[in-house]
């Protein structure tokens, strides 16, 4: 595969997804690069701006598996797992698989579930695997999460941890759409005479693997990895921070910069991949120090001073 050939995809992929969000060009494509690098995306945001349609979208133009677990203060791990089941008529005991034996799967609204609910899906994203009965059920590929969370009615609600959001390769959000994107959006729902729009399949889960293993072909010049480094060490560092971002930042800037240079039809990566992806991935991997955060200063603010203050490096 040829880095043409991703760029032809993935536009094909996420213009069959504005089908349904309108106005978010940006957001589909850091979930098609979080697709590339088989990362899982943590989306905050608020209740009704279309992240599940989002989801279900992306899952259909890639030919992918879709599925979705509302996420409640009573679920068990089990139920996003699976178990074994007794049969009644042969009397053994048969596998019932759970939702997490899917290519593309919508964890909404995760915070509401239990803490050991939450950390048997972490495990299977880390892990690629679940353990039942003692033994181990490899999942399919690609396997992506999208986990969504309120910021609001925290009540009742089991906050993820930190050391568990930086699980997820990145964290987005929609946001409000402008008045003639809204106005778009009750245009095109009257016009069509149903909820949720056709998509069109244009790809595959095979060939979605493809464009995974192009992705990590992808050149990555020594001074753009150590770009990487320098960006992400330059986080701990900070005056507003109290604990910077772990190498497994540095990962995800990599990774999700080889996918950006892919998807832009390139097989070599440039500084500006990376510092189009560094919010993303670095904002909810840092936590500030108690007076900024009371300020209302946000991570994401402080992670752009680090791209103004590192030097970006001159690729031959």
């Amino acid at each position: 595969m040829k880095a043409e050939e991703v760029k032809a995809v993935c536009g094909q992929v996420v213009t069959e997804v504005e089908k349904a969000i309108i106005g978010k060009r940006g957001v589909v494509e850091r979930v098609m690069a979080a697709m590339l690098c088989d990362g899982h995306v943590l989306f905050e945001d608020y209740p009704g701006l279309a992240k599940t349609m989002l989801a279900k979208s992306a899952a259909a133009a890639t030919g992918c598996t879709f599925k979705r677990v509302q996420f409640t203060s009573d679920l068990m791990p089990a139920d996003i797992t699976g178990t074994y089941v007794l049969n009644a008529k042969s009397g053994t005991f048969e596998l019932r698989r759970g939702p997490v034996f899917t290519n593309v799967l919508l964890a909404d609204e995760i915070n509401r579930a239990p803490p050991k609910t939450q950390s048997a899906l972490l495990e299977a994203m880390q892990e690629r695997q679940v353990t039942l009965e003692g033994d181990s059920q490899i999942l399919q590929r690609p396997f992506v999460v999208l986990a969504t969370q309120n910021p609001i009615e925290y009540e009742g609600t089991y906050p993820l941890p930190e050391a568990q959001i930086d699980r997820f390769l990145m964290k987005l959000t929609m946001g409000y759409p402008n008045r003639e994107e809204e106005a778009e959006i009750l245009k095109r729902r009257k016009a069509r005479g149903k909820e949720e729009p056709d998509i069109a399949m244009v790809a595959s889960a095979e060939r979605l693997l493809e464009m995974q293993r192009f992705v990590e072909s992808v050149h990555l010049d020594q001074s753009v990895q150590e770009y990487c480094v320098d960006i992400t060490r330059k986080t701990r560092g900070h005056g507003q921070v109290e604990i910077g971002a772990s190498p497994r930042g540095s990962l995800a800037l990599m990774r999700l910069s080889s996918a950006m240079a892919a998807m832009s039809g390139r097989d070599y990566v440039l500084p500006d991949d990376v510092k189009s992806i560094a919010v993303e991935a670095l904002a909810h991997r840092i936590i500030l120090k108690p007076d900024p955060w009371i300020k209302g200063i946000k991570a994401e603010v402080v992670v752009q001073k680090v791209l103004e203050e590192v030097p970006v490096p001159k690729v031959k």
